[in-house]
């Protein structure tokens, strides 16, 4: 039986440096919000030939003063362009000017979001957060409540399970904060979706094991706390490896082949998962020891 326990300050300073970096590149202004939360209009064309190089294509685009312009690849043939708010007379020069320069070009979609709704996006979004999270140390702390009288109360339970919680989360946005630092990545509704279905994930991951913790303290009453939890961890690993392999390996197919709209969406997910793994496994249970060695001290 592998100590985990015994092992933990190790997996806690993975954690806090990954932690670390990522709270830097949200603090330099790395995470770049979409137009679903800032405003803006998108538009997404397809090329009838090769599509031309993003530089090629804002230097064309240049010729409109158009501010900020970010151009994606969507395929081998089309490209999304997010910019600045823009009235259908601009948006009609926008597709000329491409046709004029590369060929025939065809639109595919073209959206507007006001700042006003972007701004009501973004409340609501944090407001879904948070009130995930607070359903979630409720729920556990109920659940949990005939352990109440033993080493832990039940609502450190709860308290464990949004820490980890919370280090998932920040080690996803920390990774596209990175990701929009250094390429312009950009996050919109579907980002929001994947953090809730993370948190969802994780926190079913790290019940499993709590689930197991509980059955052990009810009847190994002859084990230290610590050895009680380990047990419980080594008895859960191979279930919540294998469960979040299985979830992976769709999730990687769909990275590779499910297309440019929906790949950094997967791509949260992937990330996601892992940290709700590694999180479940190395950060919630063993901070249940911590709190009850903390608790003896005081």
């Amino acid at each position: 039986m592998y100590n985990i326990v015994g092992t933990s300050k190790i997996w806690f300073i993975i954690s806090l440096i990954l932690i670390a970096a990522s709270i830097y590149f949200i603090a330099v202004g790395g995470l770049r919000l979409g137009i679903d939360f800032t405003g803006g209009s998108l538009l997404q064309v397809d090329f009838e030939t090769e599509r031309p190089t993003i530089q090629d294509i804002e230097t064309a685009l240049s010729d409109l003063n158009l501010n900020e312009v970010t151009i994606q690849p969507a395929s081998d043939s089309e490209a999304i362009i997010r910019m600045q708010n823009v009235d259908n007379e601009t948006r009609n020069e926008i597709l000329n000017l491409l046709n004029n320069r590369f060929g025939a070009v065809s639109e595919i979609s073209f959206e507007n979001v006001g700042p006003s709704i972007g701004k009501e996006l973004q409340q609501k979004a944090i407001t879904a957060i948070i009130l995930v999270l607070i359903a979630i140390t409720a729920y556990i702390s109920w659940a949990f409540r005939k352990v109440s009288s033993g080493q832990v109360s039940s609502y450190v339970f709860g308290i464990a399970a949004i820490v980890a919680l919370t280090h998932d989360v920040l080690i996803v946005i920390g990774t596209f904060a990175f990701l929009g630092y250094f390429y312009q990545v950009d996050i919109g509704l579907l980002f929001v979706t994947a953090l809730l279905t993370i948190l969802g994930f994780s926190v079913h991951d790290t019940i499993v094991v709590f689930d197991r913790i509980r059955e052990n303290l009810l009847r190994s009453y002859q084990l230290e706390f610590k050895d009680i939890i380990n047990k419980a961890i080594n008895e859960t690993i191979i279930r919540s490896l294998n469960t979040s392999l299985t979830a992976l390996l769709v999730l990687v197919a769909l990275y590779l082949f499910g297309g440019e709209s929906i790949k950094y969406f997967v791509l949260a997910l992937i990330i996601g998962i892992i940290t709700g793994t590694y999180s479940s496994i190395f950060i919630a249970s063993p901070i249940l020891i911590y709190w009850t060695q903390f608790k003896k001290n005081r």
